[in-house]
């Protein structure tokens, strides 16, 4: 997921209690509305969504709680609301939101199924470089440990002569997109690289510039080293497929857009919005879509990033990379 600003959200629970008849032979009363408690943390939920969502706009929010509500029938507990709160993630509509509560109960409610091409590490001549940018989720030492071994991999495969590289995103599901940017920076180059967007129009911006990624004027990651190309802006052959999802896509866009680049594969998953993290009264937290990924233009995506080649046969994506790099391909 892009971002992660996390809001503490202040709530005083009423907890409502019932005793039972303990006569014996008698048993206890089933309660047959919901408690203050359960009522009450709905409705937490129910603003930090209506103040948030990426689609707060569109949303009729008084229906939004009539059926969340309803969902959440003679609840009494945190627990017992989980199926209301499923119906709410359903109701955002945007697929990519999701809900942990403080014990670790996850609540997600897909859009779309995608799924990665599974290819390996393609073979390439000398005269192209190549580096991969998967997955991570994690922070702090681990983070900037895996910028610096993408800015290494490309410092090793950085050669004179070289005609370009191809950047191989194939299967990046997401996670912390901060060192992914930081990492392949330099093949990107130095500058605005993409915005979030909410649904209000405002703008934060992205970039890559001395080392770090940067969000809203804020570094987010820097590589210990920071590496220059010995080629400044070459030639770039974006590898893309259904795998790619969220902070994976964001790496897509920041190619979008740059001079002497072009996509082959496939439309990635459709995730390319931003999340922002808000902490309930309990300490779950909510993950929540707030934002559209745009280009370095300002173009917004929000579903699918499509390539300029649809190619779905492995060895012909990596021969029409090849051809492209070497002006041999149209």
């Amino acid at each position: 997921m892009p971002f992660r600003a996390i809001a503490a959200v202040a709530l005083i629970a009423v907890v409502a209690t019932s005793c039972g008849d303990d006569r014996p032979g008698v048993a206890p009363t089933q309660p047959s509305t919901i408690s203050a408690l359960a009522r009450n943390y709905i409705e937490e939920l129910i603003r930090i969504l209506e103040a948030h969502s990426i689609n707060r706009l569109t949303i009729d929010w008084a229906r939004f709680r009539n059926d969340v509500l309803a969902q959440a029938g003679a609840a009494q507990t945190v627990p017992d609301i989980y199926p209301a709160i499923r119906e709410a993630l359903r109701l955002l509509g945007d697929g990519h939101t999701s809900y942990r509560s403080a014990t670790g109960t996850v609540i997600f409610v897909p859009a779309r199924t995608c799924g990665a091409s599974g290819a390996g590490v393609p073979t390439t001549p000398s005269t192209i470089g190549y580096v991969k940018v998967g997955a991570f989720n994690g922070s702090g030492p681990a983070a900037a440990a895996f910028a610096n071994a993408i800015q290494g991999a490309i410092r090793t495969s950085d050669r004179p002569g070289l005609a370009g590289w191809i950047v191989d995103l194939r299967g990046n599901g997401g996670g912390n997109m901060w060192p992914m940017v930081a990492g392949v920076g330099p093949i990107i180059g130095e500058g605005v690289l993409g915005y979030f967007i909410n649904p209000a129009g405002v703008e934060n911006v992205w970039e890559y510039r001395d080392g770090a990624s940067w969000n809203g004027g804020v570094i987010l990651q820097r590589v210990d080293a920071p590496y220059t190309l010995i080629r400044q802006r070459p030639k770039a052959a974006v590898l893309v497929d259904n795998g790619i999802a969220s902070s994976g896509e964001a790496v897509v866009i920041a190619f979008k857009q740059r001079p002497d680049t072009r996509f082959f594969g496939a439309a990635t998953c459709g995730l390319s919005t931003a999340n922002s993290g808000f902490t309930l009264s309990d300490g779950a937290q909510l993950i929540l879509t707030v934002a559209v990924m745009a280009d370095r233009t300002k173009a917004r995506y929000g579903d699918s990033v499509q390539p300029d080649e649809t190619v779905t046969d492995t060895p012909q994506m990596i021969e029409r990379a090849i051809e492209w790099i070497h002006g041999s391909g149209s």
